[in-house]
């Protein structure tokens, strides 16, 4: 038996960036608080590996709002003493100003990818532009985007509800995507858009780590006769691989960890294939590969 290990599986560029620059904090003798705003990746396993290190995740603005009144209430009126590191999904700019505001030394690990879109949008928005997000609304990536728009914007996460959308025609649209997006329902969706009549002007922000990702992903499943997908339970990228895998892998499966994998392979099994989303560590990948390898 095969067992076929995706090249482009694992940590991206950015998620990369996000993480060693809280191992940097914690490993340069800092020893003042060290925050991260929201987990800093989607994957419980590194998270709570930081968290015993002593890393504080701060989980909203409430959580923020909370530290505010804390140095507020400082009888020198100092600034609280720490750093707080923004995770690659980027923050809304209304989050960013309570950051500032704590008066925490920030350390910005957003995505360059990210960084772009909130760019493109701003000023396309200032200059009359409606604005359409292909993404999901309540993902935190999606959110900040969404902030640095001055004008109309609407978020669709499906080429249903690109069907069903009904805003004015005379208006003049650009669309933008959620970085790990699905690239093809993305490029199904502007084709609806198109066909509907929107004035639309597409820029294409998924980065390049994910297509580069679906596209093995989907070239391994349709090969496989079982797929693994490795990812963690509220990653959006790995969600969306596990869909892209599924459609051409009946026998496809979803794990956080090996603990989670339980085979039960026959000899008509000849591949094996295996991927992860950008938020999965290299070890945990290495764990899934041997354990494959050595017991089937």
């Amino acid at each position: 038996m095969e067992v076929l290990v995706a090249e482009h599986a694992g940590f991206c560029f950015g998620v990369t960036k996000a993480v060693d620059t809280v191992y940097e904090q914690i490993e340069s003798g800092n020893t003042m608080n060290i925050y991260t705003y929201g987990p800093i990746i989607h994957n419980e396993t590194v998270v709570s590996d930081l968290e015993k290190k002593g890393v504080r995740v701060i989980e909203n603005a409430d959580d923020l709002q909370k530290l505010i009144a804390e140095k507020e209430k400082n009888s020198e009126g100092g600034d609280l003493q720490g750093t707080i590191v923004i995770r690659s999904h980027g923050v809304t700019k209304e989050v960013q100003k309570l950051i500032e505001e704590t008066g925490l030394e920030i350390i910005d690990a957003t995505c360059p990818f990210v960084k772009r879109i909130h760019k493109v949008v701003a000023e396309e928005s200032s200059i009359g532009k409606s604005i359409i997000v292909v993404g999901s609304a309540n993902h935190p990536e999606v959110e900040g985007i969404v902030s640095y728009v001055t004008g109309p914007v609407y978020v669709i996460d499906s080429p249903e509800k690109a069907r069903e959308f009904n805003e004015s025609r005379e208006l003049e649209y650009t669309v933008v995507a959620q970085t790990t997006f699905n690239r093809k329902k993305f490029q199904e969706t502007v084709e609806i858009f198109k066909n509907i009549g929107y004035n639309i002007n597409i820029v294409n922000t998924i980065c390049n780590a994910t297509d580069e990702r679906q596209t093995e992903a989907e070239d391994i499943a349709s090969k496989a006769d079982v797929m693994i997908v490795i990812g963690g339970a509220h990653s959006s990228n790995s969600r969306k691989l596990y869909e892209i895998c599924k459609e051409k892998c009946a026998e496809t499966y979803f794990i956080q960890t090996l603990e989670d994998l339980h085979l039960n392979l026959t000899g008509n099994v000849k591949l094996v294939g295996i991927t992860a989303g950008a938020s999965t560590p290299k070890n945990i990948i290495e764990e899934v590969q041997n354990y494959v390898r050595t017991n089937f």
